[in-house]
């Protein structure tokens, strides 16, 4: 048998012109259809399920050469390639849609892949998108839920989820599947969390993230939304009603600068900006009745993810805009693929300035901030970035909108409950994610403030495995 000519070049997905899309919020990347999937999967080196690096650095361990196996083993016929792909990822990952769209694979499965040692490596995220698109354009995810719904046996215990977003999803499906009742508290009008309210629709489209919400609600999950726990219920009276409670609440408190003239009129910290443009459509307006006055001239203040968020939403909505960033560009911590996005549909970056003062007219409105100049050191912090230190040089930029995007923290209400260990405003918990209140567990942000997705994801797949431990052990003791 001839052997496989080796691909060393990645085959790249389709994209939405930069001069059309800054006028749309239609998806950016458009995808691969079977046939560059097809070629795409071709080029994995099929490395064994107990060696493969791809999988060792997924936090929630798919089996990547597995579902890019059957990819390739049902060339001839698409659907049934993709239903068993999907079967392979649904072990582990019910969210594939979107961690195909928004993980940063490049920084874990993918900089594992060993392809990457003799030329590109497999674009992993692409491949998992194409899957869970596929099989939602065409069906599959639903005949294949047809059988995998009936044959899980159904326990009597109950678990409360706080939070829709990416950690409790995945806790809720994982025990789901494994027969429990799973009920969610969300706080706000949609389930989601942060991957609906807080990343665009031209990355990620609420249509692909409803449809695998009710993929959930399919295993069994009920969501219920407008519940505050802290405020609507406490989390003593879930432990009254749960036989486990877990808590994904996510970082939802943002951080603002403390500078002059921060509670100026025009002033956004990301969350609330993206949250209005994104959950509250105000890109829609009038449409949707929930305007967001942007104007000529925006500047976003920080460089990771949501600051291009942020920015290319600014950009959308008719601005001229800058990220300003006190550090350097080697220092950003945006995806790549984000970055490039943005400086191509006219977002400008300015680097080494650090904001000092926010200046408002005579109405109370942002119209310029004040920067000092800094200068980098050659001594680097904890995190490997250069130390940066102030100049005593100025410079002012003028600014109709400014939107802060320099982090969030964990939420406050749930993380002030009587028992619950806290430090430094995230909730303490041990090696199995169990907090200090017995029954009670956590993961995603809530515990390790703003990080990403696939993380947060992983946690709620730990806790679930934790939780059917200390259920099964409660259940056993009661016999």
């Amino acid at each position: 048998m001839m052997a496989r000519k080796l691909i060393r070049e990645t085959i790249p997905t389709p994209e939405q012109d930069p001069k059309e899309r800054i006028f749309n919020f239609n998806e950016v990347n458009l995808g691969y259809t079977f046939e560059l999937a097809q070629k795409e999967a071709e080029r994995c080196l099929q490395c064994p399920y107990d060696y493969a690096p791809c999988i060792k650095g997924c936090p929630v361990h798919i089996d990547i050469p597995g579902f890019i196996k059957k990819l390739r083993e049902y060339r001839e016929d698409p659907d049934k390639a993709v239903k068993e792909a999907l079967r392979v990822i649904w072990a582990c990952n019910t969210l594939p849609a979107t961690t195909g769209r928004v993980c940063p694979q490049e920084d874990q499965c993918e900089m594992n892949c060993v392809m990457g040692k003799v030329g590109d490596k497999i674009n992993i995220g692409k491949l998992e998108r194409f899957v869970a698109d596929y099989a939602r354009e065409k069906g599959i995810d639903d005949e294949l839920l047809s059988e995998i719904v009936p044959k899980i046996e159904r326990k009597s215990q109950k678990v409360a989820i706080i939070g829709a977003g990416p950690a409790g999803l995945t806790a809720a499906g994982e025990l789901a599947k494994m027969g429990y009742k799973v009920t969610i508290f969300e706080a706000l009008h949609e389930a989601g969390g942060g991957v609906m309210y807080g990343i665009p629709e031209f990355r990620l489209p609420k249509a692909v993230v409803k449809k695998e919400l009710e993929t959930l609600r399919r295993l069994g999950v009920e969501i219920k939304t407008d519940h505050i726990v802290g405020r609507t219920v406490t989390l003593e009276e879930l432990l009254e009603e749960y036989d486990a409670v877990f808590i994904g609440s996510g970082a939802g408190t943002p951080r603002f600068i403390n500078a002059p003239g921060v509670n100026l009129n025009g002033i956004y910290s990301a969350n609330e900006f993206l949250t209005r443009v994104n959950l509250m459509r105000a890109y829609k307006f009038p449409e949707y009745e929930t305007p967001i006055k942007v104007g000529k001239k925006a500047i976003v203040i920080g460089a990771g993810n949501t600051a291009m968020d942020a920015a290319r939403t600014a950009r959308r909505l008719g601005a001229e805009v800058i990220v300003a960033y006190r550090r350097g560009e080697e220092d950003v911590s945006a995806r790549e693929e984000e970055v490039e996005h943005a400086k191509e549909e006219g977002v400008k970056f300015e680097f080494f300035l650090n904001p000092v003062e926010f200046i408002g007219d005579e109405n109370g409105r942002v119209k310029a901030v004040r920067f000092e100049k800094m200068k980098p050191l050659e001594e680097r912090d904890s995190r490997g970035k250069r130390k940066i230190v102030g100049t005593g040089e100025y410079v002012t930029l003028e600014a109709d909108t400014v939107v802060i995007a320099i982090g969030k923290t964990a939420n406050k209400l749930i993380a002030s409950t009587p028992g619950l260990e806290v430090n430094k405003g995230v909730i303490k918990v041990d090696e199995n994610l169990m907090t200090s209140i017995e029954g009670v567990f956590a993961g995603g942000d809530a515990i390790r403030g703003e990080a990403t997705v696939i993380l947060a994801m992983g946690d709620g797949r730990k806790a679930a495995k934790a939780i059917h431990e200390y259920l099964t052990k409660k259940r056993d003791e009661n016999a």
